[in-house]
């Protein structure tokens, strides 16, 4: 693809007067546009090359083991010791300090003369596997026999806001895309009238880093997250004013859209006025098929129960699981959902505290999920991801926290033909580096993407005279021993 330069945002006017800007005419016509606009679907600014039909269904590179991808993202760096990656030795030596033989320790908070930390619970054998999972997990730890826990993770920064873009975007840096982005520009939506990339915040708060963790980088806007919420609003500002009847909207819409190809006829293959109509179609279309949707009242009692819709602590991410699932039945190809408001699961000062809490919100949920796949076939062709952006120390930090741990930490692969009740990769004997079968976030990413029919060395995009793509420019291989 090659960049083409950007347009002009703005068009003649029949009144004699000079340009009118089609910004203000989106503010003002018939109080409708306006109010549908979305910002993940209507960026004018920054938007890049894109077709009208970029999101059209595209064929993969070869035959996918997932068409669709559910990420339960964890905000904030849930600790592997304390759930995933049992560890007798930082038992052994709790209130110790690190022995020198594990040579220096990069900390966030300068932890790492302070004395070992226990796991906070115990771990325990689960399913008929036995893989070892805590006990603040006794909802997905039932379901042991369906996931692949990766316990080798590693990373590149012991800060949030970089660790949270790596593990979205594959870079430290701010400006790359997404892997929903990626996942959207290489096989586009299954449905017509809604995104194919889909997220889902917390809604106490927002992450550090920001929306760019879900957005479309370099790549055309048409492919960054959309945010959607449960409740009968999911998507703010998409409902128009009562006074203005769908007959009326369109009749706007329509006004704004020839007036727009007017403008693309007028300057040679504008790409991104082409993507914006597009766009404006699209949310359109939207106001009558979110809806739907959203409507939980359609799922049974046992459903709503099953995701614990029912109990205030589990609401809130049950009905956002709950949400996941109906909308990849309806073609949306990638679903993100954010565990962890601003702070989420950064437990510096109380590891008790802090992930009591949110393992109680999100423990029953995330089984519900994977058994109501399961349960309607949509888990052998539906991959789920869990992780944060790191772990956590194996020191302790103000006595009863952890600080991040971006060298060692764990994550788990459900679905896809994953084979479960297994682990892959190690920690070290207190869980501090990855140190057998390493997994770095790029090659994570690689292998998602292999999942999905999709090549990461051939799934580029041109940008500032080179070929970007997910895992960047250096060699990166597919983790096969995850596939098997």
């Amino acid at each position: 693809m090659q960049a083409k330069r950007p347009s002009h945002d703005t068009i003649s006017d029949n009144r004699g007067n000079g340009l009118f800007n089609r910004r203000e005419m989106l503010r003002t016509a018939g109080g409708g546009i306006g109010m549908m606009a979305l910002n993940s679907l209507l960026a004018t600014d920054g938007v890049a090359q894109a077709a009208s039909d970029s999101l059209k269904p595209k064929e993969p590179d070869f035959k996918p083991r997932a068409k669709r991808m559910i990420w339960l993202f964890m905000h904030g760096g849930p600790s592997h010791v304390d759930l995933w990656d049992p560890k007798p030795d930082l038992v052994k030596y709790s209130g110790k300090p690190l022995p020198d033989s594990f040579g220096e320790v990069m900390t966030r908070r300068k932890v790492a003369k302070n004395p070992l930390l226990a796991p906070i619970k115990p771990f325990r054998k689960r399913g008929e596997s036995g893989l070892e999972v805590s006990d603040f997990l006794p909802h997905t730890g039932a379901l042991v026999d369906d996931l692949c826990v990766v316990r080798s993770l590693h990373g590149d920064s012991v800060n949030h806001p970089q660790s949270v873009y790596q593990m979205n975007t594959g870079s430290i840096l701010m400006g790359h895309p997404s892997v929903g982005s990626w996942v959207a520009y290489g096989l586009g939506s299954e449905n017509a009238d809604m995104p194919a990339f889909v997220v889902m915040p917390d809604p106490g708060g927002g992450i550090k880093g920001g929306p760019p963790a879900w957005g479309s980088g370099y790549l055309p806007a048409t492919f960054q997250g959309t945010t959607m919420r449960a409740g009968k609003t999911p998507i703010l500002n998409l409902k128009p004013p009562a006074s203005i009847s769908s007959q009326q909207q369109r009749a706007t819409l329509d006004l704004i859209q020839s007036m727009n190809r007017r403008h693309l006829e007028a300057r040679d293959q504008d790409d991104e006025l082409a993507a914006r109509i597009s766009a404006y179609e699209l949310a359109f279309r939207m106001q009558t098929a979110a809806p739907e949707i959203v409507d939980l009242t359609q799922e049974t009692k046992d459903t709503h129960a099953m995701y614990g819709l029912n109990d205030p602590q589990t609401r809130d991410f049950g009905e956002r699981c709950l949400l996941a699932r109906r909308m990849i039945e309806r073609g949306v190809r990638f679903v993100q959902l954010y565990s962890g408001d601003t702070v989420g699961w950064d437990a510096h000062s109380d590891v008790t505290k802090n992930h009591t809490a949110y393992c109680k919100k999100t423990d029953q949920p995330v089984a519900a999920l994977l058994k109501d796949l399961k349960q309607r076939g949509l888990l052998e062709d539906t991959l789920v991801v869990w992780c944060g952006e790191f772990g956590r120390m194996p020191m302790s930090e103000q006595g009863r926290g952890r600080d991040h741990n971006p060298w060692g930490y764990s994550g788990w692969l459900a679905g896809a033909g994953i084979t479960g009740g297994r682990s892959y990769g190690a920690t070290d004997a207190i869980g501090l580096r990855s140190v057998e079968n390493k997994v770095h976030v790029n090659e994570f990413h690689a292998t998602l993407l292999h999942l999905m029919g999709l090549d990461h060395e051939s799934l580029t995009y041109f940008h500032n005279g080179l070929d970007e793509r997910l895992t960047g420019p250096a060699e990166v291989k597919i983790v096969k021993g995850l596939l098997t």
